[in-house]
Formats: C-alpha cells, sequence, structure tokens
C-alpha cells in the first residue's frame, strides 16, 4: 500500500496504468456535452490517454466533456469521459477520440515532460 497523489491509499496492483503520467501545468476548460456548462480548472497531470484537473467542484462521474488544455500559445482538445470526481480535489479525465492535429500536441507535450523526467 502507498499514497497516491490524492492522499488516497492503494496497492500496487490498484496503480497499473496503460502508459505513465506526468506533471503537466496548465489552464483548462471542460464544457459539458448536453448542457454546455463550463467550469475553468488547473491541469496537474497529463498521459496519454487523460489527465487529472485540480477543480473545488467537479462534474460526476460519467459525465461527457469536451477539455481544452492552454500551454503557451498551444491549445489542445478532445472529448473526454470523467472517469474520477471527488468535491475539493479534482476530476480524472479519460480522452476519447483524439484528431491527427491534437494528438500531435499531446504527444509532443508528453515528450518534453518526459524529458524533463516529470513522471509522477
Amino acid at each position: 500500500m502507498y499514497l497516491t497523489s490524492l492522499g488516497e491509499a492503494v496497492s500496487v496492483d490498484q496503480e497499473r496504468r496503460r502508459t505513465p503520467r506526468y506533471s503537466f501545468v496548465a489552464t483548462a476548460e471542460l464544457i459539458e456535452t448536453d448542457s454546455e456548462v463550463r467550469i475553468a480548472s488547473r491541469v496537474s497531470e497529463l498521459s496519454l490517454h487523460g489527465c487529472y484537473l485540480d477543480m473545488i467542484n467537479p462534474f460526476p462521474v460519467g459525465t461527457k466533456v469536451l477539455v481544452k488544455i492552454s500551454a503557451g500559445d498551444v491549445m489542445f482538445q478532445a472529448p473526454a469521459t470523467v472517469v474520477f470526481s471527488k468535491t475539493n480535489l479534482g476530476a480524472g479525465l479519460k480522452f476519447d477520440d483524439l484528431d491527427k492535429d491534437h494528438a500531435t500536441i499531446l504527444e509532443r507535450w508528453l515528450e518534453d515532460a518526459h524529458q524533463n523526467n516529470l513522471q509522477v
């Protein structure tokens, strides 16, 4: 057992991931697909398949959103699903379908994070 960055105790088996996660700081906006409700947040972790956003009032698990992430003058966006949600902490998102241009941006950000040894 050990503590995650969220302070939750998990076993090593629970923490297995498809791809590495990296520390990544950027601004983000979530737009709920059906109602178009918008929430501003901050990215703290990024991976090839999703991200973690720090926010006070995240959408519930299962909510479909469009996530827009801005870092410097580069913007990434993708449809996503909320897979983790904890009030006063944040939300974990799984990217659903990446178009080629946004996949290229994500891959570039992850390569930079990998080169800077920012894996969490």
